[in-house]
């Protein structure tokens, strides 16, 4: 597993856009050559404070470089003030807010989400900040919060995040988006077979539980890893670059590079 990419240089933003108080309440914005689409971009890094979005401007670049308006907001995680939930979320909402106010961005717009940004991606789609949105590309998201908590992912990731270990036996969690059902919109799920991170399971369990028959699809890329899904210069790119376009994005320019994979769309069964 490369991390390369985590800390491999990349073009600055074309601009940094602050829209409240604190300092997270700001995005960066890579500007596309004609686009016609905006990118909003969530980080992942178990929602902690050490990852922030830097890690990710390599994969802002390179979609903005395809032709697509991105834009890559910051909010608060665990270890800082306000990191545990509901903080990351309200900061998020709060930054789509902005993002789909700003009228030098396209206004159609897509959510990209990568590991706890994938959480934080399809979540977002429950809220009335994310109504009318094209849809959301979930790269190996932590959609199952019960089962990262299970699991114990990243040594407790999921309880930090939720302040402790009480929310486990909860009915209900407004946290996780297996209790908040099927999306209004389109989720195209990524994830791939060698992931030792974030495991394959995490995505069939949301899919099967609460993917929308015909619509959702779930694409396993053999032999990726979970920092591949977010790495340009991986077989995993053009996977990324065609879940944007079946969503109704610009047909991005990329070279092609194959991957082998499978995919799934929902089970009829599932509602």
């Amino acid at each position: 597993m490369s991390r390369d990419v985590l800390t491999r240089a990349s073009r600055e933003p074309d601009r940094t856009v602050t829209f409240g108080p604190t300092t997270t309440d700001l995005y960066d914005v890579w500007l596309g050559p004609a686009a016609e689409v905006t990118v909003v971009l969530v980080h992942g890094g178990f929602w902690r404070a050490q990852w922030d979005r830097a890690h990710l401007r390599p994969l802002a670049t390179a979609l903005a470089d395809s032709g697509l308006t991105v834009a890559l907001p910051e909010y608060r995680r665990t270890g800082m003030p306000g990191g545990t939930w509901p903080g990351p979320g309200s900061d998020l909402a709060a930054a789509l807010t902005a993002i789909r106010a700003d009228d030098t961005l396209p206004e159609p717009t897509v959510l990209v989400g990568h590991s706890a940004g994938g959480h934080l991606a399809v979540w977002l789609l429950h809220r009335p900040e994310g109504a009318g949105l094209l849809g959301a590309v979930s790269l190996a998201g932590c959609l199952d919060l019960r089962m990262i908590g299970r699991l114990g992912l990243d040594d407790g990731a999921a309880d930090d995040l939720m302040g402790g270990t009480d929310w486990h036996d909860a009915p209900f969690l407004g946290a996780d988006p297996m209790d908040l059902g099927p999306t209004p919109s389109t989720v195209a799920l990524v994830h791939g077979d060698a992931d030792d991170r974030v495991p394959l399971a995490v995505s069939e369990s949301w899919m099967t539980q609460c993917g929308t028959p015909g619509r959702d699809t779930l694409t396993v890329l053999e032999d990726t890893d979970h920092f591949d899904l977010i790495d340009p210069e991986s077989s995993a790119w053009p996977v990324l670059l065609e879940r944007l376009g079946a969503l109704g994005t610009s047909h991005p320019r990329a070279a092609t590079r194959g991957s082998a994979r499978h995919e799934t769309s929902s089970p009829e069964s599932t509602s």
